[in-house]
């Protein structure tokens, strides 16, 4: 191992989280950071440790990030961007993409809220309020004066808002409540029991189709879809795992892939399905 994989390798998976964070793509956050360790790579010998390599990383990180959402639209959830009816929504490549990780700040919630906010807004509150960097830091890393990092990241807490809080009663994926509730969901679609799945909605349960233009809101909105979804008994594989912080399920119809489904468990039932799909290739097998 190098001295360069050795002092930088172990920031790998939270600069990541970062970059996705940032992005919206689990896939753009993939490639975002391989630059960064690549651009690393090439100044190393030049770095001569003047800052911590965690804050150098960090710097070209969110740099590399700035210049790739140059120019673009956000990411967003289908109820980010219009009513259940799906008027106004964009097309379906500005959908938000899950992120296999069980750390709370990645909630889809969350996710969606730093969208709303401008990039550079975004690289402020993240470095600020989520990674605690001081305030000179993140000036030095953003070429930004300390009142503009002040005023940027007072922006951003006030358009974020209400997403930057967790909510009281979210279940956490280890908890008996979450897994109780991630079980039973598996065993509906297995079983095709609506009714098994009707009792684990909460009244406002959202549902979310994603690539899609509409989303469902509220369980009498929720409940003709999952029915008419469920089909017959065996025809849905799950497989149990966690996404953004929460239970999800990697999904198979009649063993074909068919993508994600992220449950949003609280503590008194499901308040919330997004389902993240993926085109279907014939005769492809996992």
């Amino acid at each position: 191992m190098t001295d360069f994989e050795a002092q930088t390798g172990q920031w790998r998976r939270e600069l990541t989280a970062h970059c996705y964070r940032m992005l919206g793509s689990w896939d753009e956050a993939e490639d975002v950071v391989q630059e960064t360790y690549l651009r690393a790579w090439r100044g190393w010998e030049q770095f001569h440790h003047r800052a911590s390599v965690r804050t150098w990383l960090y710097r070209i990180a969110t740099n590399v990030t700035l210049s790739a959402l140059q120019g673009r639209g956000r990411r967003a959830l289908p109820s980010g961007l219009g009513g259940p009816d799906g008027e106004g929504t964009r097309p379906a490549e500005v959908w938000i993409q899950p992120y296999a990780d069980d750390r709370d700040d990645l909630r889809l919630a969350l996710i969606a809220g730093l969208q709303t906010l401008t990039p550079g807004q975004r690289a402020v509150l993240l470095l600020r309020d989520v990674l605690a960097f001081p305030a000179a830091e993140v000036g030095e890393m953003l070429g930004l004066t300390p009142a503009a990092v002040k005023s940027a990241l007072q922006r951003a807490r006030a358009r974020l808002g209400e997403a930057a809080h967790r909510p009281d009663d979210v279940a956490e994926p280890t908890s008996p409540a979450a897994r109780r509730q991630l079980d039973a969901y598996l065993t509906a679609f297995r079983t095709a029991d609506i009714t098994g799945l009707t009792a684990l909605l909460r009244q406002d349960a959202k549902l979310e189709l994603i690539p899609g233009r509409r989303w469902f809101d509220g369980i009498e909105n929720c409940l003709p879809v999952f029915a008419d979804a469920v089909g017959e008994p065996g025809d849905w594989q799950m497989e149990p795992t966690v996404m953004n912080g929460q239970p999800a399920a990697l999904v198979h119809y009649r063993g074909e892939p068919m993508g994600t489904a992220v449950l949003d468990c609280r503590v008194d039932g499901i308040a919330g399905v997004t389902v993240f799909g993926r085109p279907v290739t014939p005769n492809t097998s996992t």
